[in-house]
């Protein structure tokens, strides 16, 4: 897993470093003394965990976390335990009070694949069988077919689903659309944008071009991966 330090204390630096290369799953791409300098590289890059301090100089960890519109999977590390239940709220993963030893640790990121390997389990179950799905805007309920989809991009706190003829505003989270929309048909090509792979028709530089003359960004953490899958 691709993992970042956020943390301005170096000896919790220190320590993060060696426990996260003592682990041999993690590789670490990234340290960052606060949430700003944090912030465009996890907009840009994929990142799959973040080991996050609480207490940071000019924006807290729990602030810098709410920023963010589709976070990574994240591990609080803090000395102070009285911030416990708002991480939970944020759906953090664990909750490192320091000091920590390396069998915590192992305890907390072992927790993290558990939860990544159930959310590859439920897609798996999902990906074959599903036809239509039924998208919540506003008070109504929508049911729309996957082949109408074009493709989906993040808005601030919505998504925006767009259909072969029209747009639907949805309240649920880029995130959550890749663990539930079947793999086989669609696939994440940068931080604010899910395609379906069955309306590509052309990848150029950093664009891919869709059926209906849209043209969607496509991120290089993703390119690779997105073209040795889907383009034969």
């Amino acid at each position: 897993m691709k993992c970042i330090i956020i943390e301005d204390q170096l000896p919790a630096q220190r320590i993060l470093k060696k426990f996260i290369t003592d682990y041999e799953s993690l590789n670490l791409i990234g340290v960052f003394n606060n949430g700003i300098e944090a912030m465009e590289f996890v907009n840009k890059n994929e990142v799959d965990l973040m080991f996050l301090d609480i207490h940071l100089p000019k924006l807290s960890g729990i602030d810098f976390l709410k920023a963010l519109n589709n976070p990574p999977q994240v591990i609080f590390t803090t000395a102070f335990s009285e911030f416990a239940l708002e991480g939970y709220e944020l759906n953090v993963v664990d909750y490192l009070l320091k000091p920590f030893s390396f069998q915590r640790f192992v305890q907390a990121v072992s927790k993290v694949e558990t939860k990544k390997q159930s959310e590859a389990n439920l897609i798996d179950d999902r990906g074959d069988s599903k036809k239509d799905i039924f998208i919540k805007s506003g008070f109504d309920h929508i049911r729309i077919k996957l082949d109408d989809i074009s493709y989906i991009m993040s808005d601030a706190d919505y998504t925006e689903i767009h259909h072969e003829t029209n747009k639907y505003l949805s309240s649920e989270t880029l995130r959550f659309w890749e663990q539930t929309l079947p793999t086989h048909q669609f696939s994440r090509v940068h931080k604010s944008y899910i395609v379906n792979t069955e309306k590509v028709v052309k990848v150029s530089g950093n664009q891919i071009y869709l059926e209906n003359k849209k043209i969607v960004p496509v991120g290089r953490a993703f390119k690779n991966e997105f073209i040795e899958r889907f383009i034969k």
